[in-house]
């Protein structure tokens, strides 16, 4: 006890220490004009007024301070924390090459994709590079349209074995199956269906992934910790380098397998381009490393590194916005039987929902664009500085991390009406108030800056197109098929709507329902 003790003066004395000298070091004659800053403590600054729910205490901080505020974190950590559309606007738009960064990860040079993924690359020419790849290949119209069959075939595999629960009256874990459809998704998409098919790929990565989260969140605990941010290395370093060990060895053997397949099918592998139908993600990929004239070579780890950030991604974060949509509609009996009605007007109830059908099903798309303004994937996105500007008539220093708080933006008062309501009825309303050409399922060019539930601007998510296809699709699928009932013991009156802490927005308590069949798509 007594060792503990002194261990703890010790780093305290150390701490103090390092930010003396931190302050007569960093200071300057230079007089800026910085937005306001709430009330700070020594040492720590505003440490004291976040919890593990960020989201909620950067909404707290900007509902009784303001919506820009310059926060400190530790004794050398400075963020710009955004909580207004219109302060949004000035990243997204008006400064958005100032802001096309990300803040660096402290330990990144220490993980093996640390700098080298396409999500968190400063703005370069690999990045601009990748993101080019993206729009024109990767996640293309035309490679969506390519792949639709395998999401078809997935939310057919994902209703039978819900068929299979309702037919043994047994509880189902939503949240779990809408996990393994979106990890089996990606998989395919990604690497094809081996990966599904194969020594469990998929379980693997859908592990990995979590295990991914939770520890990207304690590491990154190690950037406000100023000169003690060793300590947060120290605790979990060796856990994330496992990680990123397992990982590379399941893309490695995946890589390997593609490139056997790109070798057997052609004399020359670096000319194989094969049946243009059947090329994943991992084929496009691979044409570019191979591609001597490529704008920028790409290496090994660069297309590991971005096949992890799609998982990361796009897995756990779209299962978690589908199981709030869900849970919602549950709640609001009103609203699930306005889908289910919209979804046996379009199919006929002969047939099961199919992506192609989405246009036709604005309620449906309403309901999951209200759920992504209350639950986004992503509730914080950050950006840097990467040289002086000004923001609302303040200074911004170069260097300075920024915190967008999406969360806080979608529930602003001052701009929606009952913010913290569930009404999807608001974006039918909006969409009549919209020229004709206005697109209920893609805001990539709202220039409001007040529904942002994928960020917006050059860092902007460019998979958000493939998220609402398949989110719209895998809702209607179960609205269509199932009716529910709420709890294990299927006596439940309303589902617990709390939310949990964590880099995602998820839910607190495992949706569990059981299901109930309402329509078999797959009776003869």
């Amino acid at each position: 006890m007594t060792e503990t003790l002194l261990l703890l003066l010790l780093l305290f004395s150390l701490f103090i220490i390092a930010y003396i000298i931190i302050f007569f070091f960093t200071t300057t004659t230079t007089v800026l004009r910085l937005p306001p800053s709430p009330p700070s403590l020594p040492l720590i600054g505003h440490l004291h007024l976040l919890t593990p729910s960020l989201y909620k205490s950067f909404q707290s901080i900007s509902s009784k301070h303001g919506p820009l505020l310059h926060l400190r974190l530790g004794p050398s950590g400075h963020l710009l924390l955004v909580s207004s559309a219109s302060s949004a606007a000035s990243i997204f738009k008006t400064n958005d090459l100032a802001f096309s960064s990300r803040p660096a990860f402290t330990f990144a040079d220490r993980l093996p994709y640390g700098t080298s993924g396409f999500i968190t690359a400063p703005y370069g020419p690999y990045w601009r590079f990748m993101k080019k790849l993206c729009v024109t290949e990767l996640l293309s119209g035309r490679q969506l349209e390519r792949s639709r069959s395998i999401r078809r075939d997935e939310i057919e595999l994902s209703v039978k074995r819900v068929l299979e629960n309702a037919g043994s009256a047994a509880a189902v874990d939503l949240g779990a199956e809408l996990m393994k459809l979106t990890n089996n998704v990606t998989c395919r998409m990604v690497m094809s269906t081996r990966c599904s098919e194969k020594c469990d790929d998929a379980d693997k990565i859908r592990k990995l992934v979590k295990e991914s989260f939770e520890l990207a969140a304690k590491l990154c605990f190690g950037d406000v910790l100023g000169p003690l941010k060793e300590l947060s290395f120290w605790m979990y370093g060796k856990k994330a380098m496992d990680v990123s060990r397992r990982y590379d060895e399941l893309f490695e053997k995946v890589m390997k397998e593609h490139e056997h397949k790109r070798s057997s099918s052609h004399g020359n592998g670096n000319e194989h381009r094969g049946d243009e139908s059947e090329r994943d993600l991992m084929d496009i990929l691979l044409d570019a490393y191979h591609d001597a004239y490529a704008e920028f070579k790409i290496t090994r780890t660069h297309i590991k590194a971005f096949f992890l950030d799609l998982f990361i991604a796009g897995t756990d974060t779209s299962a978690e916005a589908m199981q709030w949509a869900i849970a919602e509609l549950l709640n609001h009996p009103e609203s699930f039987h306005k889908v289910r009605k919209e979804i046996e007007s379009v199919t006929q109830n002969v047939r099961l929902v199919e992506e192609s059908d989405i246009p036709n099903m604005p309620y449906l798309q309403a309901v999951v664009k209200e759920t992504l303004r209350l639950y986004p994937p992503g509730p914080v996105t950050t950006r840097e500085c990467n040289q002086d500007c000004k923001i609302n008539g303040f200074d911004i220093p170069e260097k300075t991390a920024v915190a967008i708080n999406l969360y806080a933006i979608m529930r602003d008062p001052e701009v929606w009406e009952d913010p913290n309501e569930f009404h999807p009825e608001r974006f039918l309303k909006e969409k009549e108030n919209q020229s004709s050409d206005y697109d209920c399922q893609n805001d990539a060019k709202r220039v409001a800056f007040d529904f942002v539930p994928f960020g917006a601007g050059r860092r902007g998510c460019p998979g958000t197109t493939l998220a609402f296809s398949l989110m719209n699709t895998a809702v209607a699928a179960m609205v269509q098929c199932f009716d529910w009932k709420i709890g294990e013991d299927g006596k439940g009156e309303k589902v617990d709507m709390q939310s949990g802490s964590g880099m995602s927005l998820g839910m607190v308590h495992p949706l569990i329902c059981i299901p109930v069949l309402h329509f078999n798509p797959f009776d003869e």
